[in-house]
């Protein structure tokens, strides 16, 4: 038996990720943050494909209490094999106005509560003794930063970097850490749930269009698999090409020049 838990699945990139990982045989914890009925809808998908989910709360802004919803979910489930730290929380804003309860939250939903709830989870894995994979959902702006959003970059590439240090820290215990990052997606946190992607036009991204959670969730699926074990501590980008635009942006100016 194989267990998966992932965080923030009541919709978007965690229900799209809790959904194919229940398809290649994975009894799965599914928690929420304010969208319950979500979250149940979620639980019912992965029932119809024959896979047991238990679902929970999960506040990561009540830390660091909120990580024990991660040891309730191995103890229903019986154990986990794969963890996706996909809960996430933004906040808009000039640095020189930022808030500082606003910076805090976002660095507790994305930073700190993504740290303890690995922490969690990697603690059960080295105990059970069969390995694990845990995938971090981070952003581009785990590698680039993004005018307004400094509380939500820092805490992306801080979570960056800590997927490298946990998977220097647990390769040898058979545990791999990578994370995704993925560009615009159509979700409920862009503005864009429920849509078809292909429908919407973006012509500074290369592909011309967001991505769909279901195409984040299917890098999710390979690294959670066994296809991906000697993948660790890496950055896997899915963004359509959004960050290649640094060479077209360039390539424009010198052409000014």
């Amino acid at each position: 038996m194989a267990v998966a838990v992932v965080t923030g699945s009541d919709s978007g990139i965690g229900r799209a990720a809790a959904v194919a990982l229940a398809g290649d045989g994975f009894d799965v914890g599914v928690t929420w943050h304010s969208d319950q009925d979500g979250a149940h809808g979620t639980a019912r998908e992965i029932a119809e494909l024959g896979r047991r989910a238990e679902v929970r709360q999960l506040d990561l802004t009540s830390l660091p209490g909120a990580a024990d919803r991660i040891d309730e979910l191995c103890e229903a489930l019986g154990g986990i094999d794969v963890l996706v730290n996909n809960a996430g929380a933004g906040a808009s804003s000039p640095f020189v106005d930022a808030e500082w309860d606003a910076w805090r939250s976002v660095l507790d939903v994305d930073l700190n509560g993504a740290f303890l709830c690995g922490q969690r989870a990697a603690r059960r894995m080295i105990a059970q003794g069969r390995g694990g994979r845990i995938v971090n959902v981070t952003s581009v702006h785990e590698h680039v930063p993004l005018r307004g959003s400094a509380a939500y970059c820092a805490a992306k590439g801080g979570l960056g970097m800590l997927t490298k240090v946990m998977a220097l820290e647990l390769a040898e215990h058979g545990i791999t850490v990578n994370s995704v990052a993925p560009g615009e997606i159509a979700t409920p946190m862009t503005g864009n749930e429920d849509v078809d992607p292909g429908r919407i036009e973006r012509p500074l991204i290369p592909a011309h269009r967001p991505g769909d959670a279901r195409e984040i969730a299917a890098v999710i699926s390979f690294l959670a698999s066994p296809g991906a074990s000697y993948v660790t501590g890496t950055s896997v980008v899915a963004d359509g090409g959004l960050l290649l635009m640094a060479a077209i942006a360039n390539q424009d100016a010198n052409s000014e020049n």
